[in-house]
């Protein structure tokens, strides 16, 4: 029975990754495919050679390198910043044990279930009277608060089981809350700031809504942006948009493969524990 299940566990994942590798390859095949053989073969055949018109096309018309360095900048300084605050903020209610914890907590899970819709106008209205509006940083500062909501809650049940016999003999060496937090408490939940880590910068990288608000001009928009922006113009054929839509996720792809092993470290140290 243990080795039908097994299989059964192999099977499902196998189906996953099929139904997520193909769509990707479809686009990547058809990213590098004149609009002619497109036109004439179809989105599942294969090129007869690599048509890169499409791709520098797309790179030059959204200028592309600067949408890619207000990505990562943001997505990066969210991504960091989330991570810190959801420790600083955990460390206080799950160690510290503040006063009123389950109703702090319940205000953060409410935070983290706010439409992004309810939140357009306040943080427009914010921005403007603050003069950061159309700035990088006002969309820095949104979502490093909004992501630590979720950060906040996820840590806040992890550290609330942190040995306390640990805790107690720094205390004795004379280590003090700063002391014990650096050097004991961050240490042995990197593997899970590390997939904190990750699950901000993508989704950062993936959101729309709020940036397509806050972020009017052309050289502080991201890449989620410009594709939106431009596919709305209906400027591109099918080959750019396949061009656009590889290089949009390419990136996030990539991080994503580079944290990979930080990633299955924090989920089964997560799964040990």
């Amino acid at each position: 029975m243990t080795a039908l299940r097994r299989h059964t566990v192999l099977l499902a994942l196998a189906v996953a990754a099929l139904f997520m590798v193909v769509p990707f390859l479809i686009v990547a095949v058809n990213a590098v495919k004149s609009p002619a053989e497109y036109a004439q073969d179809g989105p599942l055949s294969l090129p007869d050679g690599l048509y890169l018109d499409g791709l520098k096309d797309f790179w030059q018309r959204v200028d592309y390198s600067q949408k890619l360095i207000n990505s990562v900048l943001i997505s990066g300084s969210v991504a960091v910043g989330a991570v810190i605050l959801s420790v600083l903020n955990a460390y206080a209610i799950g160690i510290g044990r503040i006063r009123g914890r389950t109703w702090v907590l319940a205000f953060f899970v409410l935070a983290n279930m706010l439409p992004q819709e309810a939140l357009v106008y306040p943080v427009y209205f914010l921005s403007k009277q603050a003069g950061l509006y159309d700035t990088r940083l006002s969309v820095i500062i949104v979502f490093t608060v909004v992501q630590a909501a979720f950060g906040t809650y996820l840590l806040s049940s992890v550290l609330g089981q942190f040995p306390r016999e640990i805790l107690e003999a720094a205390r004795i060496d004379g280590a003090n809350k700063w002391q014990v937090l650096w050097r004991i408490v961050v240490p042995v939940s990197r593997p899970t700031l590390g997939v904190l880590l990750v699950f901000f910068f993508v989704w950062t990288w993936n959101e729309f809504l709020l940036p397509l608000v806050m972020l009017i001009s052309n050289d502080n928009q991201t890449v989620s942006v410009a594709l939106g922006v431009l596919q709305g113009q209906r400027l591109m054929d099918a080959t750019m948009t396949n061009a656009a839509a590889l290089l949009g996720v390419l990136p996030a792809l990539v991080f994503f493969l580079v944290f990979q092993r930080t990633l299955t470290r924090g989920i089964a140290v997560g799964a040990v524990k």
